[in-house]
C-alpha cells in the first residue's frame, strides 16, 4: 500500500485521541463549517473555546473579567517573538483583572489561562487548519498540517512530509514552517512548540529555533529503552504531547533570553526534561527527615546544556510544595564559572520567579541564610567554606533543612571528605566536601557534573550519591546536541640542547621535587615551571606560531573558523600573541573592540608590564566574548591559559589549539568548547602541539567506562568520509568527462550542469552530495593526504555554487546560503581568479533581465545545453513574474500557474525540452507584453490591477460594457489613494473601514452583476496588494 501524508495525519489523529484530545478537522471549525468557532480565516484563537475554558478555570470571579483579559490577551503590538514572550509570561502568571464586589469595592484577581491540575483544561489537535496572512501585502493562506490547542490557543503546531517520497524530507518542513512564520505569524504568537516529521524521523524546536536547534524526542516516559520499535513521529506525539507531561514542561522548561535588540526562546530537550525530572524526584526523597541528603549526580555530557538544565531544575524544585520553599545555593569552584553560570540564572529570574544572589564573601553568605527562612538562589564559590584562619574545622552557617546545594562539577578533587597533614604546620587538613558538610549540616546535596566521574572517586558518590541522569556523548552526538570532536597531532618537541637529554631533564626535575615528595601541589607546581621553560623556549614558539598561522589559514578555506588556543601559562599567552602580532600585525589591537585576536587572563596591577594590555575587567571580558560569539565579527583568534577552559560557550568556534599538558575532566571540559552546534559546522577539531594524546585516551577509556561514545575521533577518519562522500559525487558525474578540471574549469562548468541537470533529481542530489562533500572536507583539509583531492572538491563546489546561482531564484537566495555558497569555492586554482558567468557558460549573451529581449530569448532557443536553458529561463522568469506583477493578483497568479504547468511537463519528462523552452519563450513574451496594457487603457499599474481583478468574473465581462469597467478600477484606487493610511491591511481596525468602503463602492456600481461573494473578495485582496 502507498504511503501518503495524510496517512500520517490519520495515524496522528488516532495517537492524539488516545491521550484524550478531541480531533477534528480545520473545516468543521471554518466560519461555514458544521461547528464553527471561527468568524474568519484570519482568527487563529478558538475564541468560544477559550472563553468557555477561562469561566471553567475561574469560576470566581465575573464573566466581565473573562472578557476583559480576552481582550488583553488578544491585542498585542508586539513583534511576534516578543509577544510570544508575553503570552508565555501570561500563561504562567495569569492575566490581572480588577472588579467591584458586592459593596462596591476595587478587587484585584488574576484570570489563570490554565489549569496546571488538569481539572478544566479543554485540548484538541486539528488538521488542515487553514489560516490567511499577509505577504508583500497579499492574502496568504497557508494550511499547516496539525495545529495543537490548549483552552482554545495554538500552542503547537506539526508540519508533515511523506517519508515515501524522496524529495520532501524532514527539512522541507522545516523551511514550509520558517515560511508560515512570515506569511501566517498571528499562529505564532501563541506558539510553545515547532514540530517537523517525516514519520521516520521527528524533531522539535522553538519559535526562534534555527535549524540545528530542532532536536529528536526519544522517549515516551523517560526510559531509554521504551522507543526501540517505535516510529519516531509517534515518540514525539506520545511522549511530547501526554497532557501531565506538556503541562510541566510549560511551566519549568521554557526560558526566554531577552535584550534591546531580540527575543532568543530555548526549550529543553528530552533529555534536560526527564533528567531534571529524576533530579527534582531524587532531590524530594534525599531531603525528606528519612532521607540521606544525597540528591544525586546529574551527569550530561558538556555542551548539551547543563547551566540551563541547573535552571530549569531550580525553577521546578523551589516550586515544589513538599521542599517548602528551599534556598539553592549553588556552588561553583572558581569565581569565573560562578560570574558564567550566575548570568545564565540571571537571564532566567522570570522561569525562577526570584533575582538570585552572590555572596561576596563567608559573612555574607551566612547573613545570607539567616536573614531568610526560606527561598531565594545564593551563588558562591567552594573557597568561601574555607575554614578561619587557625582552624581545621567550620561551624555551621545555618542548621535549616529546606537548603540544597547544587554544585558544578562535582568532580573536583578539592571536593575531598579526608583528613591529611600538611607537611610544612603538621596540622590536619580537610578537603572542602567536609567544609560544606559542616557549613551546612542539614542541606541536601546534588552534583552535576558535565564529566562522569571516576569509578576510584568515592568521595564524591559519599558526598552527592549515585548518578539520577545521564546523557553520555553518543546520545548527544546521535541527537545532534553536540558535534563529534576530531583530533590532529602536530606535535612540536620541546627545545633541548644537544647536550641535554630528555632523561637530563627528567633527572633534574626529580632533584627538584625531591622535597616535596608529601606535598603534591607543589610538587606538581614545581614539574610545570621546568616544562613551561622549555614550552616557551623562543625558538618553539616562533614554529608554533607559524604552524599555527598556516593551519588555520588552510581552515579558513574551506570553512569559518574561529579558534582557541590554550597556552600553558600566562607568560607563554604572551609570547604567542606578540609573535603573531610580529608575523601578522593587522591582526593586534589593543582597542577591546578591535582586532583579530585576543588573549584572555587573569591579573593585577603588579603584573609586568607587558602584561597589562591583556588583563580586562569584567565588562571588557563580556564585551569580548561577545565579540567571539558572534560569527560575523572579526575576532578569530582567542587566546587563553585557564579562563574560558570551562563554562564558555561560543557555537561558532570550531577548533582548539592546545599546548598545555591537560588530563581528566580539565581536558574534557576544555575540548568541549569546540564541540557546540552550529549552522553547517561538521565538527570541532583539537590540534595537538604538545602531546596529550596518552591523557586523552584515559580520558576517553573513563567515558567509555562511565557511558558511551569516545569524545574525539581521529582525523584519519573524517579523512576517509570525505573520500566516500567524493566517491558519490564522482557517481553522478558517470558519463561526463571532467578530467580537465585542473586547467579548464570555466570551459567544462556549462556542460557539468547541463549534465546534472539532466539527471532524475539531479539537481537536488548533486547539491546535498556536494556540500556533504564540502563539510567533511572541512575538517581533514589541512593534512597532507587530503592535498591529492583538493582541486577536485574545489571544482565540485564551484559546480554547486553555479547551479545554485543559475537555478535559484535571487529574492528566494538567503544572506546566509549566498555566504555557504561563496565559502565551497576553496581552491583559487580552479576558477583562475575568473568570475563565473553562467550565462556565458551556456553560450549566452547576458540578457537585460528588465526586458528579456527578443534577441536574447533566440539564442536561448539555440543553445546547445538544453537542460540549463530551461533552469535560466525558469529563473529569469520567476524574477520577472515577482517583479512585474506583484501588485496584479490576477496576473500573478495567471503567470504562476502557466510557469508551473511548463516546467511540470519538463520534470515528467511528457514533453521534449525544446517545446519547454518554446513555451518558456512565449510565457517570456507574454509577461513583457502584460506591461504594455496599461498604456493602451490609459491605466495607472494599480488601476490596471484593479481592472484585471474586477474583469476576472464572467459575468462582468458579459454583462458590463468595458468603460464602467475602467470606470469602477479608477474609483476603486483612487479611493486607496485618499483614504489608506500606513500598514491599514495588517492593522484589524483599519483593514475592516477599508474592506467596507470598497464593498461599498462595488455595491453602487452594481459590481458583480451575478453577486458572487468571491469576486468581491477577489477585488477585497487586490486592494490590499496595493496597500502602500
Amino acid at each position: 500500500m502507498k504511503i501518503t501524508e495524510e496517512m500520517l495525519e490519520d495515524h496522528c489523529m488516532v495517537w492524539f485521541g488516545s491521550l484524550g484530545y478531541q480531533t477534528l478537522n480545520g473545516s468543521e471549525l471554518e466560519p461555514k463549517g458544521s461547528t464553527p468557532e471561527r468568524e474568519s480565516l484570519s482568527d487563529v484563537v478558538l475564541k468560544p473555546r477559550l472563553r468557555q475554558a477561562l469561566l471553567n478555570i475561574n469560576s470566581h470571579l465575573p464573566e466581565e473579567c473573562i472578557d476583559t483579559a480576552i481582550g488583553i490577551l488578544l491585542n498585542t503590538a508586539l513583534s511576534v517573538e516578543r509577544a510570544n514572550h508575553t503570552f508565555h509570561r501570561q500563561i504562567i502568571e495569569g492575566i490581572q483583572v480588577e472588579y467591584e464586589d458586592e459593596r462596591g469595592h476595587p478587587v484585584g484577581d488574576k484570570i489563570r489561562l490554565v489549569d496546571f491540575n488538569n481539572e478544566h483544561n479543554n485540548w484538541l489537535a486539528v488538521r488542515q487548519f487553514s489560516v490567511n496572512g499577509v505577504t508583500n501585502g497579499e492574502i496568504d493562506n497557508r494550511r499547516p498540517d496539525i495545529v495543537v490547542f490548549l483552552n482554545g490557543l495554538p500552542i503547537s503546531l506539526l508540519e508533515l512530509k511523506n517519508p515515501a517520497d524522496t524529495k520532501a524530507d524532514v527539512w522541507r518542513a522545516y523551511n514550509q514552517v520558517q515560511t508560515y512564520k512570515q506569511a501566517i505569524k498571528d499562529l505564532f504568537v501563541f506558539n510553545e512548540s515547532l514540530i517537523i516529521s517525516d514519520g521516520a524521523e521527528a524533531y522539535i524546536g522553538s519559535l526562534t529555533a534555527n535549524r540545528d536547534r530542532f532536536t529528536p524526542w526519544r522517549t515516551i516516559d523517560g526510559s531509554r529503552d521504551d522507543t526501540v520499535d517505535t516510529l519516531a513521529l509517534e515518540v514525539m506525539v506520545r511522549g511530547f504531547f501526554n497532557q501531565e507531561l506538556l503541562l510541566d514542561y510549560l511551566q519549568y522548561y521554557v526560558s526566554f533570553e531577552v535584550d534591546n535588540e531580540t527575543v532568543i526562546k530555548k526549550i529543553a530537550g528530552y533529555h534536560q526534561f526527564h533528567g531534571v525530572r529524576a533530579a527534582v524526584e531524587s532531590t524530594i526523597r534525599a531531603t525528606r527527615h528519612d532521607g540521606d541528603q544525597r540528591c544525586g549526580v546529574y551527569w550530561h555530557t558538556q555542551g548539551s546544556g547543563k547551566s540551563l538544565s541547573m535552571t530549569f531544575y531550580s525553577a521546578k524544585l523551589m516550586a515544589s510544595p513538599s521542599m517548602n520553599n528551599p534556598t539553592i545555593v549553588v556552588v561553583t569552584d572558581r569565581n569565573d564559572l560562578d560570574e558564567q553560570l550566575f548570568e545564565t540564572f540571571a537571564e532566567n529570574a522570570e522561569l525562577l520567579g526570584d533575582t538570585p544572589v552572590q555572596a561576596k564573601d563567608r559573612d555574607e553568605l551566612r547573613e545570607l541564610l539567616n536573614n531568610r527562612p526560606s527561598g531565594g538562589i545564593i551563588f558562591t564559590t567552594m573557597q568561601k567554606f574555607a575554614p578561619p584562619k587557625g582552624e581545621t574545622r567550620c561551624k555551621p552557617l545555618t542548621e535549616r533543612f529546606n537548603i540544597v546545594v547544587a554544585a558544578d562539577e562535582a568532580h573536583r578533587s578539592q571536593y575531598g571528605l579526608k583528613a591529611r597533614v600538611d607537611s610544612k604546620t603538621s596540622e590536619m587538613k580537610y578537603g572542602y566536601a567536609q567544609h560544606l558538610r559542616d557549613s551546612l549540616p542539614n542541606a541536601g546535596f546534588i552534583g552535576f557534573t558535565g564529566t562522569p566521574i571516576e569509578m576510584e572517586d568515592k568521595d564524591t558518590r559519599v558526598v552527592f550519591g549515585d548518578d539520577v541522569s545521564v546523557y553520555d556523548i553518543e546520545q548527544a552526538q546521535k541527537d545532534g546536541a553536540t558535534k563529534p570532536l576530531y583530533y590532529e597531532s602536530r606535535l612540536i618537541k620541546l627545545d633541548m640542547s644537544k647536550s641535554t637529554t630528555e632523561e637530563d631533564v627528567d633527572s633534574k626535575v626529580d632533584e627538584l621535587v625531591a622535597e616535596y615528595d608529601e606535598d603534591d601541589q607543589a610538587k606538581a607546581k614545581t614539574r610545570n615551571a621546568a616544562l613551561e621553560a622549555l614550552v616557551c623556549a623562543e625558538d618553539r614558539v616562533d614554529r608554533l606560531v607559524r604552524d599555527l598561522l598556516k593551519h588555520f589559514a588552510s581552515r579558513e578555506e574551506t570553512s569559518l573558523s574561529k579558534a582557541m588556543m590554550v597556552c600553558i601559562s600566562r607568560e607563554a599567552c604572551v609570547q604567542v600573541y606578540d609573535k603573531i602580532a610580529e608575523l601578522k600585525p593587522d591582526w593586534a589591537n589593543d582597542d577591546p573592540e578591535k582586532g583579530c585576536m585576543k588573549v584572555i587572563m587573569t591579573g593585577t596591577s603588579d603584573d609586568p608590564a607587558k602584561y597589562q594590555k591583556h588583563i580586562h575587567k569584567k565588562p571588557i571580558q563580556k564585551k569580548i566574548a561577545k565579540r567571539v560569539k558572534d560569527p560575523e565579527d572579526e575576532l578569530k583568534l582567542v587566546i587563553v591559559c585557564d579562563m574560558w577552559l570551562t563554562g564558555f560557550d561560543a557555537p561558532c568556534l570550531n577548533t582548539m589549539y592546545i599546548d598545555k599538558p591537560l588530563k581528566g575532566h580539565n581536558l574534557m571540559q576544555a575540548i568541549a568548547r569546540v564541540n557546540r552546534v552550529f549552522r553547517d559546522k561538521e565538527g570541532g577539531l583539537i590540534v595537538d602541539y604538545l602531546g596529550i594524546a596518552p591523557e586523552l585516551r584515559n580520558a576517553i577509556a573513563n567515558y567509555t567506562a562511565s557511558g558511551n561514545g569516545s569524545p574525539t575521533i581521529d582525523l584519519a577518519e573524517a579523512l576517509a568520509v570525505t573520500m566516500t562522500k567524493l566517491d558519490v559525487c564522482r557517481g553522478i558525474m558517470h558519463g561526463f568527462d571532467y578530467r580537465d578540471y585542473r586547467t579548464n574549469t570555466l570551459g567544462l562548468l556549462a556542460g557539468a550542469m547541463n549534465h546534472i541537470l539532466n539527471l532524475e533529481d539531479g539537481k537536488r542530489r548533486f547539491d546535498k552530495a556536494a556540500l556533504s562533500l564540502s563539510k567533511a572536507f572541512s575538517l581533514c583539509s589541512s593534512m597532507d593526504e587530503a592535498k591529492d583531492i583538493k582541486e577536485e572538491i574545489a571544482f565540485f563546489e564551484t559546480l554547486r555554487a553555479a547551479i545554485k546561482k543559475s537555478t535559484t531564484s535571487k529574492q528566494r537566495m538567503s544572506d546566509e546560503n549566498v555566504q555557504t555558497a561563496l565559502r565551497q569555492v576553496v581552491s583559487e586554482t580552479i576558477v583562475s581568479g575568473e568570475i563565473v558567468d553562467v550565462f556565458q557558460s551556456a553560450g549566452l549573451n547576458k540578457p537585460n533581465i528588465s526586458i528579456l529581449d527578443d534577441e536574447f530569448l533566440a539564442e536561448v532557443e539555440k543553445s546547445e545545453h538544453k537542460n540549463l536553458a530551461v533552469e535560466m529561463l525558469k529563473k529569469l522568469i520567476q524574477d520577472e513574474i515577482k517583479t512585474r506583477t506583484v501588485k496584479n493578483a490576477v496576473a500573478y497568479k495567471t503567470f504562476s500557474e502557466m510557469l508551473r504547468n511548463s516546467l511540470d511537463k519538463y520534470r515528467n519528462r511528457s514533453v521534449e525540452t525544446s517545446v519547454v523552452i518554446e513555451e518558456l519563450i512565449k510565457l517570456a513574451k507574454e509577461l513583457r507584453e502584460s506591461a504594455d496594457r496599461g498604456e493602451e487603457l490609459n491605466l495607472t499599474k494599480e488601476e490596471l490591477a484593479f481592472f484585471d481583478a474586477l474583469i476576472a468574473n464572467d459575468s462582468a465581462r458579459e454583462a458590463m460594457q468595458q468603460k464602467d469597467i475602467l470606470t469602477i478600477a479608477r474609483k476603486l484606487a483612487e479611493e486607496i489613494r485618499k483614504s489608506a493610511q500606513p500598514d491599514w491591511a495588517k492593522r484589524k481596525n483599519l483593514r475592516a473601514k477599508m474592506r467596507l468602503k470598497i464593498k461599498q463602492i462595488l455595491k453602487r456600481t452594481g459590481y458583480p452583476p451575478d453577486e458572487q461573494a468571491e469576486a468581491v473578495e477577489l477585488v477585497l485582496e487586490q486592494a490590499e496588494l496595493v496597500n502602500p
